[in-house]
């Protein structure tokens, strides 16, 4: 079986053999549902960590599958499946944040400082304040060390996997999330 990534297992076939039974109208429903149920939870996680509002990820989750589901037929399989889903998902990420902000008439660190100081209430966070202040510490990164941070710390991807959803060189994902790592222990101790 192919490792998705320490926690998650793709199906027991090739890819490229997936790839095909997905763009297959007669076993297109079959495998739609296997891609949903193998990278439902990893996406779900990912898109989470960036939005940070439950109601929010279930709807760019939602339309990170409807896009999957329509450009499959574009996926050229220069990246791994998984890596071009999470860069759909990245970008539905923030694009949603974006526009969120942007219909609200606030920056999106604005936006993101609401949303994390609504998790003290929201009931799918099971956190505490000190990772309400990691939080707050992470939002203060440049977007793009932000995204590193958080694909690193919070789901544990290798260097490798970030590289391929990020178009960004392993040695300079490397250097970005030591930079990262650097601010936030100076924001966190800050007091």
């Amino acid at each position: 079986m192919k490792e998705f990534h320490s926690n998650y297992k793709i199906v027991a076939l090739p890819e490229e053999e997936f790839i095909q039974l997905l763009l297959n109208p007669k076993t297109q429903n079959e495998a739609f549902q296997k891609l949903l149920f193998t990278y439902q939870k990893p996406l779900y996680n990912h898109i989470r960590n960036i939005v940070l509002n439950h109601d929010d990820t279930d709807d760019v989750l939602q339309n990170t599958f409807i896009k999957v589901f329509q450009h499959l037929k574009n996926f050229k399989g220069e990246s791994k499946l998984f890596s071009w889903m999470y860069r759909i998902a990245t970008n539905e990420a923030l694009s949603f944040l974006n526009q969120k902000a942007k219909k609200n008439g606030i920056s999106s660190e604005t936006l993101q400082n609401k949303a994390i100081d609504n998790l003290k209430s929201d009931p799918y966070f099971d956190g505490n304040e000190i990772q309400i202040k990691l939080h707050k510490a992470i939002i203060a990164l440049p977007e793009k060390q932000q995204l590193i941070f958080k694909m690193k710390y919070f789901e544990e991807l290798k260097y490798e996997e970030i590289s391929e959803i990020l178009g960004t060189s392993v040695g300079a994902l490397k250097a970005s999330y030591h930079i990262a790592v650097k601010k936030i222990e100076a924001f966190v101790t800050a007091d």
